[in-house]
């Protein structure tokens, strides 16, 4: 059987450039590839024939010679047909052309034949979305640990239709646009995009009469109770991650199998209306009465164990003294060890006093004129006054 001629083949003129001749082979290699004709027994020859015409005339001196001699150039050991264009497989044409090849899935990348890289897409496991949830806790349960119900809203399969879309007796169709792979590619010059499909959304299908429950997307969301264990000494900021708990992945669409995605939760911790943390640690500012702070005793601070504490005040106490309770702060996570916790001593000013309080105290004043009791007055008015006599000069 006498073969045809290559230009003929490509579909072009015997002065088109390499160009030109690239573009054909392209366009007619994607029409004609025979994971796209799996029913037709003489398509992969009408390949092999394309495959080869490219590969000659592709060929800048085994053009010329297919120009002089016709097939008679390539006959009796002369050039070798397919085999002397470079090709060994269809994937190799693709290979050059587009970057793909055996590694890549090549064309059945594009139109999901073969058991190509297309094929393979479909059955690629689909994943559904992760969630966030914002949950607020008190600094003590913080220090304690809790376990807490929350109401997450998670996507389901829609009850109605099964997670399929359509109405019960409703059709399911393949998408005629991309063969029902999901994703469609366009070229532009050397360069191949791919993308969603525009039709069915990238499922690679679609319902004649979509669910009236979910509106044909095959999910809901659904109000679900899960208990989350809050760790003791968990900080504000924290994530907390569970796995499996987030949203199902959709029904349609997922011919290689689905996975859950996860809940991440998002822990806030709120301000003490006593304590004020700093990592393991807290502080406490605690105000003490001035005869207190002047002659020395005993306070008893609240610790956020919900004990408490007596400290013991030494005489001449002032305020911004801070004192160390080791081992009563914020519980470390993972950890059986606690931070501290610092007592920041307030002095409190006496207000409201009685008439003979006040006689005991300006009979207290007039004692100390000589700041013997108060040394750190005496000691800024002792710069203050230098301060005076500086400007003076």
């Amino acid at each position: 059987m006498s073969k045809r001629d290559y230009y003929e083949i490509l579909g072009v003129d015997k002065t088109a450039d390499e160009k030109t001749m690239k573009s054909a082979f392209r366009k007619k290699a994607m029409d004609c590839h025979p994971d796209r004709h799996p029913d037709d027994p003489d398509a992969e020859a009408r390949f092999k024939e394309l495959n080869e015409a490219y590969g000659i005339l592709s060929d800048e001196q085994k053009r010329a010679a297919y120009d002089r001699m016709g097939h008679a150039a390539f006959s009796q050991g002369g050039g070798g047909g397919a085999g002397a264009g470079g090709f060994q497989d269809f994937n190799d044409i693709f290979s050059q052309m587009f970057g793909g090849g055996a590694a890549g899935g090549g064309f059945a990348d594009m139109f999901g034949g073969g058991g190509g890289g297309g094929r393979r897409q479909r059955e690629t496991v689909q994943r559904g979305s992760d969630l966030r949830y914002e949950l607020d806790i008190t600094l003590d349960e913080a220090y304690a640990g809790k376990d807490i119900d929350i109401t997450v809203p998670i996507a389901e399969d829609c009850e109605r239709c099964d997670g399929v879309g359509a109405e019960p007796g409703a059709s399911v169709e393949t998408c005629s646009t991309c063969a029902g792979i999901g994703r469609v590619r366009t070229q532009k010059g050397f360069f191949t995009m791919e993308q969603a499909c525009p039709t069915c959304g990238g499922q690679g299908e679609y319902v004649s009469d979509p669910c009236h429950a979910c509106d044909g997307v095959g999910q809901t969301r659904q109000e679900t109770e899960l208990d989350v264990s809050i760790p003791a000494g968990v900080e504000d900021g924290t994530r907390i991650r569970l796995t499996g708990q987030g949203d199902s992945a959709p029904k349609r669409g997922s011919g290689g199998g689905r996975q859950r995605g996860d809940l991440y939760i998002f822990v806030g911790v709120k301000s003490h209306e006593l304590f004020e943390r700093d990592g393991a640690n807290l502080f406490c500012r605690a105000p003490v009465p001035m005869t207190v702070a002047a002659l020395g005793g005993d306070i008893e601070i609240p610790t956020i164990d919900g004990g408490r504490s007596k400290i013991k005040v030494s005489d001449g106490s002032q305020t911004g003294k801070r004192l160390r309770l080791r081992g009563k702060g914020m519980s470390i996570l993972r950890s059986e060890k606690r931070g501290d916790m610092y007592v920041e001593l307030a002095v409190e000013t006496p207000s409201g006093l009685s008439k003979r309080q006040r006689e005991l105290l300006e009979e207290f004043a007039a004692e100390g004129d000589d700041h013997s009791t108060s040394p750190e007055s005496k000691n800024f008015f002792d710069k203050a006054k230098t301060f005076w006599d500086g400007l003076v000069d």
